[in-house]
């Protein structure tokens, strides 16, 4: 393992997800009758009330609804929708869709792993659970090209000159800091 590689693993290690309130889970599981039938809902109501899929909360699933652990598993990771690490403060989304692509997607999104000095292939996540960073295939707003979601909002024609500022103003509103 190169020693960038290992910086970022123990970079992953770092992070602490919050406490677990099982209570939360079981309360989920009591409103769709303990029915495996269900899972799916099950597991869309847990990440809803939890903001992701912890693996303690799928392995009690499993148990309260005798289905084995290993296809719960591979549900939540065939579904990109479904998350096992809990989520940042703020999300970047960068469309990597043909029409975004060929109008300079790859480089925005280089630009910021560059910013956020994330190694995607390691970890979409900084350190310190503020920023995130992951690409969708398609969002349907072709037009806008290249697209990027921040926080659930929508950006257009982002060039690779505006991400640090994009950065900027979506952590100074939480009063986060990235560099």
């Amino acid at each position: 393992m190169a020693a960038s590689d290992a910086s970022s693993a123990s970079t992953v290690e770092e992070i602490t997800p919050p406490p677990l309130d099982m209570n939360e889970v079981d309360r989920i599981l009591e409103q769709h009758h303990s029915d495996s039938t269900e899972l799916i809902a099950i597991l869309l109501d847990i990440q809803d009330a939890l903001g992701y899929l912890p693996i303690p909360a799928l392995r009690h699933i499993s148990e309260q609804l005798e289905f084995p652990i290993n296809e719960i598993y591979g549900i939540v990771t065939f579904y990109k929708h479904f998350k096992l690490t809990p989520p940042p403060k703020h999300q970047f989304t960068v469309c990597t869709g043909t029409a975004c692509h060929v109008r300079g997607a790859v480089q925005v999104f280089r630009e910021f792993e560059r910013q956020l000095n994330l190694d995607t292939t390691i970890c979409n996540t900084t350190p310190d659970m503020e920023c995130g960073l992951e690409t969708v295939n398609c969002i349907g707003a072709c037009a806008l090209g290249p697209v990027v979601i921040v926080d659930g909002e929508f950006k257009g024609q982002v060039k690779q000159t505006r991400v640090s500022s994009m950065i900027k103003k979506a952590t100074r509103s939480s009063g986060g800091d990235t560099e």
